[in-house]
């Protein structure tokens, strides 16, 4: 039996990032969830986010995601071999989203499959291609987060109504003759699997057609004590697995998903001033699975973080799922 020689390592090549045009701010949610800029702000860091119009579909903005991605890298959809989508949005169960995109980008010979890891899709997906590009089951991997959240929430909640937003991100992963991706730190505590859910499963509604359209429902002040403190643990894990101390990385990218939840985790890493932390969540709000490959994309682009710096990513949320690793920045 032969098999697949595969690379020794793996990093991310290229990134890119598709984000609605249709700007919302909180001014324009707070009269319907009797709240204010200020209440958002305080509980959230937010300040506007982006939802999508109509023809701006999951499999439209990750398209555009991966071929931005894919031009960053170099790579031609050719030489793709497997294209994973992370993504919770896709409200078809079948066929997989990432298909759709792969045939949109021309990669007409790879393997394509959808993640169902909500908010921790992107950060799981990326172990996997990682896996794959070293095992040699594809020499370059598109990992794309796609997300239209706002087809999900319940916009009269004021709980979860001004939190989340849509948008896409996307990476390439390929072969590397150095480290480029750590290993992963990563696991779930399914014991808390209702504290981020739907308010019906889509066997309900098709049961009972009285029952309004499912929604995301969150016990925030569970998920945000989890957060803060059992991704605090992940997040060193992955550090410590890496060999790589906090003083040595250039950028935190954590999943986007409350600005209190992402200073408080850079305050219990004890992070070095140095160290550029993600707060893309101030503009794009939670965008779930798509959130750390635009934060990224906007950090570079920004100039906040460089290529080749080092970079701690993690992921979190419905499951309650996590995964975190070490990351070169393409």
């Amino acid at each position: 039996m032969r098999t697949p020689p595969g690379s020794s390592h793996a990093r991310i090549l290229g990134v890119g990032g598709y984000r609605p045009s249709r700007i919302v701010r909180n001014e324009d949610i707070a009269p319907r969830i009797d709240s204010s800029d200020q209440w958002i702000r305080d509980r959230s860091g937010i300040a506007e986010r982006r939802w999508a119009d109509p023809h701006e579909t999951v499999a439209h903005m990750g398209a555009a995601a991966a071929e931005k991605a894919l031009a960053q890298a170099g790579v031609t959809a050719r030489q793709i071999g497997c294209v994973v989508v992370a993504t919770s949005t896709h409200f078809q169960q079948l066929p997989a989203v990432a298909t759709d995109i792969a045939h949109r980008v021309g990669a007409t010979n790879a393997a394509a499959f959808d993640l169902s890891a909500a908010c921790a899709g992107f950060a799981h997906g990326l172990a996997l291609a990682g896996d794959m590009v070293r095992g040699g089951s594809a020499e370059y991997v598109v990992l794309v987060g796609s997300e239209r959240m706002s087809d999900l929430i319940d916009h009269d909640d004021r709980a979860t109504s001004f939190l989340f937003a849509d948008g896409a991100g996307a990476v390439v992963v390929g072969p590397s003759r150095v480290p480029g991706l750590g290993p992963v730190a990563w696991g779930a505590d399914g014991a808390q699997s209702d504290a981020i859910t739907q308010t019906a499963s889509w066997q309900d509604l098709r049961t009972d057609r009285s029952l309004r359209f499912p929604a995301l429902t969150m016990q925030g002040q569970t998920v945000f004590r989890w957060a803060v403190y059992e991704m605090a643990k992940a997040a060193r894990q992955a550090l410590d697995t890496a060999g790589i101390d906090a003083a040595d990385l250039a950028a935190f990218l954590p999943h986007q998903a409350n600005l209190r939840i992402i200073e408080a985790l850079a305050k219990a890493l004890r992070l070095p001033d140095d160290v550029a932390v993600a707060r893309d969540v101030q503009y794009a709000a939670n965008t779930s699975a798509a959130s750390i490959p635009l934060a990224m994309e906007r950090m570079l682009a920004s100039g906040e973080a460089h290529r080749d710096g080092l970079a701690l990513t993690i992921g979190f949320g419905a499951g309650l799922s996590y995964a975190a690793q070490v990351v070169v920045l393409p």
